[in-house]
């Protein structure tokens, strides 16, 4: 089982899978609407092959929404004032991971708009993990937004960055599990809207990631799906081929649906994660 962590002196909640002497250790990202919960498949698999997982609530998403025992999160549920709070955040809890297991590989696992906060992060400061996991790395979105919604935006840019907009993705365009669909359509965690602020430093992010991929150096690799309708696969896979480190690796799953963590057949894709942490443990 899970432990739903809040730490007052670095004000970060992350959610935790905890073995005394794991072989290395995740840092779990989630993705835009999710929450620390949707890693629970795959820290699962990893805690029967000794490998532990510390999963960030990113604030504005999640137990950060309402407030959770002594933390209140300052931010309104979907906003967050700059993706730099995520940064900070991340390499918060990747202290705590190194005092609590001294000595162990760390591994950054992150998911759609996790995967591109983690990507710039990793161009900004190298050399903070033993490996990159990308799945399904929000470079580029396949979301269609009416002309009157950008034009909304716009406006709210210039007025009210804190404005909510309804971010038009469901539970199947994230995963073929009819019992998860239904699982996510009753969760309050889960969430459909985001602020503007959030949007505008979605796209500042996919500029900054396509400006400086070539900066990346640590070993990496990508998971993406045949099927994904959230984010642009094609764009995932230019990104892959400009990268300039030899250690890289991408795999596609030609069935899938975008949230590979939480898909029917998950446990083939975190064999495949599990095959390549395996490799830089020896």
């Amino acid at each position: 089982m899970s432990e739903l962590k809040y730490l007052a002196e670095k004000n970060i909640l992350y959610r935790q899978w905890y073995l005394e002497n794991p072989q290395a250790v995740l840092l779990l990202v989630h993705g835009i609407g999710a929450h620390s919960a949707r890693w629970e498949f795959l820290a699962k698999y990893f805690l029967a092959n000794n490998i532990s997982s510390y999963a960030l609530e990113l604030k504005g998403f999640g137990e950060n929404q309402s407030g959770w025992k002594s933390t209140q999160s300052k931010e309104l549920p979907g906003h967050i004032d700059s993706f730099k709070i995520y940064y900070k955040d991340i390499q918060l809890l990747r202290e705590q991971i190194k005092l609590e297991n001294s000595g162990k590989k760390v591994f950054l696992v992150s998911e759609s708009m996790g995967a591109l906060i983690c990507f710039v992060l990793s161009i900004k400061i190298p050399n903070l993990f033993d490996g990159l996991i990308f799945i399904s790395p929000a470079f580029k979105s396949a979301l269609k937004f009416s002309i009157l919604e950008y034009l909304k935006m716009y406006l709210a840019l210039l007025s009210n960055q804190k404005r909510l907009f309804k971010v038009p993705f469901t539970s199947e365009m994230c995963t073929q599990d009819v019992a998860y669909q239904q699982a996510m359509d009753n969760d309050a965690r889960e969430l459909r809207v985001a602020s503007v602020s959030i949007l505008i430093q979605i796209l500042i992010s996919q500029i900054q990631s396509i400006l400086n991929v070539k900066k990346l150096k640590s070993p990496t690799l990508f998971l993406i799906s045949g099927q994904d309708e959230i984010v642009d696969t094609k764009a995932i896979k230019k990104m892959f081929h400009k990268l300039s480190m030899k250690d890289k690796k991408i795999i596609e799953y030609p069935e899938m649906r975008h949230a590979l963590s939480i898909e029917l057949e998950r446990e083939k894709v975190f064999k495949d994660i599990w095959c390549w942490i395996e490799n830089r443990l020896r």
